[in-house]
């Protein structure tokens, strides 16, 4: 351990604990020390500071911007176009029509991307909405994530075209619009897809100014990162946020069994409240 660059001490790392779960509500268990000490370093080096210990001094002076730095350098934001696929069939197939028979008197749906890294997970949804609700509804997407670096990539929707892989060509075509010159290998998203999601940056540990009912919510591969209680709190505030059954998407690796009862499971990771 005597060749690392910089010092990282057990009380570095408790520290490190303490802050990422007071802050984002994060569990990181000794597995993660290596990685912690990875990710970390490089933002070390970046700032040209000195040591584990001045580089957390600088957080707590700095606070919520170089907070939000540190937990963007431990967690990872990999994502690509319709991940988990059956997620958005469920969501055209099974969960669009009944919101359209439920959702008549005020023709509105809304979903909510919590989590939404760089946008491909709220863009899926969009055009799973586009191609599964009437003209004339009033549909919109919101997508929210802890750190404004990716939700302002979201928002710019520009994509290495690598992140469209399995998408099919006639998806390509109808949503994306394909860069030449300078922009070879990129896409970006069509506007008519721009305009029906509204980005921005929340902490899912703290309030949530979310005005009207949300239909659908999306949290997929956030919880992994969250102990059993707070786990429970969040999806227990999913609930409260949900009409009677509202559907909740999770990701492939994360299960509500054990932690949260008021929703009943339809079929992979896709839960819906229970009356």
């Amino acid at each position: 351990m005597n060749d690392r660059e910089f010092e990282f001490t057990e009380q570095d790392f408790s520290r490190i604990q303490k802050l990422v779960y007071d802050f984002a509500g994060i569990d990181l268990n000794e597995s993660k020390k290596n990685l912690v000490y990875n990710r970390l370093s490089k933002r070390i080096r970046f700032l040209g500071l000195q040591s584990f210990g001045q580089y957390l001094n600088y957080v707590e002076e700095q606070g919520e911007a170089e907070f939000v730095n540190l937990i963007n350098s431990i967690t990872t934001n990999l994502t690509f176009f319709f991940r988990e696929n059956h997620h958005f069939e469920y969501l055209a197939q099974v969960v669009v029509p009944k919101l359209l028979e439920t959702n008549r008197a005020t023709k509105k749906i809304r979903v909510w991307s919590a989590g939404c890294s760089t946008g491909e997970e709220p863009y899926s949804i969009a055009i799973t909405l586009k191609e599964s609700a009437p003209e004339g509804w009033d549909v919109k997407v919101i997508a929210t994530d802890l750190d404004t670096t990716v939700v302002q990539t979201g928002r710019a929707g520009v994509y290495n075209i690598d992140r469209l892989k399995g998408v099919s060509e006639a998806r390509k075509k109808r949503w994306f619009l394909k860069g030449t010159g300078k922009q070879d290998g990129l896409v970006k998203v069509k506007p008519e897809l721009q305009s029906m999601i509204e980005f921005g940056q929340i902490n899912l540990m703290n309030e949530w100014p979310l005005k009207e009912q949300i239909d659908v919510i999306f949290c997929r591969n956030v919880v992994i990162y969250f102990d059993k209680p707070t786990q429970s709190r969040l999806f227990n505030r999913y609930a409260d946020l949900l009409p009677s059954h509202g559907h909740l998407f999770i990701g492939h690796s994360e299960s509500l069994y054990k932690v949260c009862d008021r929703f009943e499971l339809m079929g992979q990771t896709i839960y819906r409240k229970i009356n």
